[in-house]
C-alpha cells in the first residue's frame, strides 16, 4: 500500500468543496501526512471576459479587493468544522490559472496525493471551465482522489 506523506486539496469557491477537503483532513490524519489546502477564487477578468451585459451583477466585479479576505474566512470556517488536534496544516489561495498553479504547487511541494472534488460537468460548465478537472488528471505526476459530491446508490438487477 502507498504510503502518502504530502495531500495537496484543491477547494474551490463553492460548499460542496467541503467533502473535499474533509476527506483530505481524514487522509491526512490516517497517514501522518502534511496537509496542504489550495482554495481558488475567480479573477474578476475571468468573470468578465465570460460575462454577457446585464448577465452578473456589477457588485460582483466591484466587491473583489475583499473576495481574498472572504476565501481565507471561508476556508478557515471549514477547516476548524473538522479539523483533528495536531494535524499540520498549509493553506494558500489563489486566483492564478487553476492548472498551472496547481502543477506548480505539486512540484514545489513534493506532493504524493491531490485530493479535489469531480465535478460533473455539463455543457455550460466545460465551456467555462474547460474540463480542468480532465486536464489537471493529464498533467499531474501523482496520484489523484476524485470525491464524488452526492454518490447515486447503484440499483441492483433482478
Amino acid at each position: 500500500m502507498q504510503k502518502f506523506s504530502r495531500i495537496l486539496v484543491i477547494s474551490r469557491m463553492s460548499q460542496n468543496s467541503q467533502k473535499a477537503v474533509s476527506c483530505g483532513i481524514s487522509l491526512a490524519s490516517k497517514y501522518k501526512a502534511k496537509l496542504l489546502i489550495l482554495h481558488f477564487i475567480t479573477h474578476p477578468v475571468e468573470m468578465m471576459a465570460i460575462n454577457a451585459p446585464g448577465l452578473l451583477p456589477e457588485e460582483m466585479y466591484t466587491n473583489y479587493k475583499n473576495s481574498l479576505q472572504e476565501a481565507k474566512e471561508q476556508l478557515d470556517i471549514i477547516i476548524n468544522k473538522e479539523i483533528h488536534h495536531g494535524l499540520p496544516i498549509k493553506k494558500m489561495i489563489s486566483d492564478q490559472d487553476s492548472i498551472e498553479e496547481i502543477v506548480r504547487v505539486v512540484k514545489k511541494e513534493k506532493i504524493d496525493l491531490i485530493v479535489m472534488l469531480a465535478q460533473e460537468e455539463g455543457f455550460l460548465e466545460h465551456a467555462l471551465f474547460g474540463g480542468e478537472n480532465d486536464a489537471i488528471i493529464r498533467r499531474m505526476p501523482c496520484s489523484i482522489l476524485l470525491v464524488k459530491n452526492e454518490p447515486e446508490a447503484l440499483e441492483a438487477k433482478e
